[in-house]
């Protein structure tokens, strides 16, 4: 096939993508029949508005795959606009799946950011996943782990093991940042609209003046405060704050505060006191008498 042939043929190429349709456009043709110089492929919804797009510097095209280098891909249709680059792709033509390999990364308008080697984007289901080593971050928080499956938006995400939070909370009763790092086996669940991580097995949450150990942990964060009058919303990541609001930890609880142990099998942080109630017959060594008080926080 011709060059020209082969351009004619792109451009006026449509193909139904669930109920969006797609118009591919291709520019600069190179030496090969198969190589192009500038690929673009867009998706349009029911009322002509743009709902997502992908890009590349140069494709090689095949029967059902195009070859991306260099891609950039946005998609506008979500309530937070997500871009996505990377140093290589693939582009199914009958699937419409996308896959992403080497350096690859997610940011939204909110904020958040999201790093990996590889990722597969399903812009039918809003999925993206990837088993490779993902970094999260927003704002004072930072989550990484391996493996992920979640949301294109970034609202709900869920890694699989080897689990690392590294938050900088405010401690309101001394108007100062403190750390916090919680790690666990895995999985870890992420809901960011509902300011919840529900982190599994082996857990532990390291604080400058305690680490707790347990089987399984909640991890409950203040919302955001938003203006009264907001001049644009916050969606996605937004909502969610770095303030820790309270910690519920159940199965096989282990709390170490200096030389004072507990154990428990629930035990309930909240942050606003700094209290710790354990119940499900609760046990406290102590080995210092004058600071009992403080196995439990006060």
């Amino acid at each position: 096939m011709k060059h020209k042939d082969l351009v004619l043929t792109f451009v006026f190429l449509f193909f139904a993508c669930g109920s969006l349709f797609a118009a591919v456009e291709v520019k600069d043709p190179g030496e090969s029949a198969g190589q192009v110089g500038d690929f673009s492929l867009a998706g349009f919804g029911d009322k002509g508005k743009k709902a997502w797009d992908l890009a590349g510097k140069s494709a090689n095209i095949f029967t059902d795959v195009v070859k991306l280098q260099k891609v950039v891909g946005n998609d506008y249709a979500l309530t937070d606009t997500i871009n996505l680059t990377a140093d290589n792709g693939d582009f199914n033509k009958k699937s419409g799946l996308v896959h992403l390999q080497d350096n690859v990364v997610i940011t939204t308008a909110s904020g958040a950011k999201m790093t990996t080697d590889t990722l597969d984007w399903d812009r039918k289901q809003q999925i993206v996943k990837t088993l490779d080593r993902v970094n999260l971050a927003k704002q004072d928080m930072n989550l990484s782990g391996q493996g992920a499956q979640g949301k294109t938006e970034l609202k709900q995400i869920k890694l699989e093991k080897d689990v690392r939070l590294d938050i900088q909370t405010l401690d309101k009763q001394v108007n100062k940042k403190e750390k916090i790092v919680i790690t666990c086996d895995g999985p870890l669940d992420v809901d960011y609209e509902k300011n919840i991580a529900i982190f599994n097995n082996n857990v532990k949450v390291e604080k400058p003046d305690m680490t707790i150990y347990s089987d399984k942990m909640e991890v409950f964060f203040t919302p955001k405060e938003q203006p009264a009058q907001p001049k644009t919303p916050a969606p996605g990541m937004a909502a969610l704050s770095s303030s820790v609001d309270r910690i519920v930890a159940s199965g096989n609880v282990r709390i170490v505060r200096g030389e004072n142990t507990s154990f428990s099998q629930q035990a309930i942080y909240t942050a606003a006191d700094k209290k710790i109630t354990l119940t499900g017959k609760p046990q406290i060594i102590i080995y210092q008498t004058e600071n009992a008080n403080a196995a439990f926080g006060n």
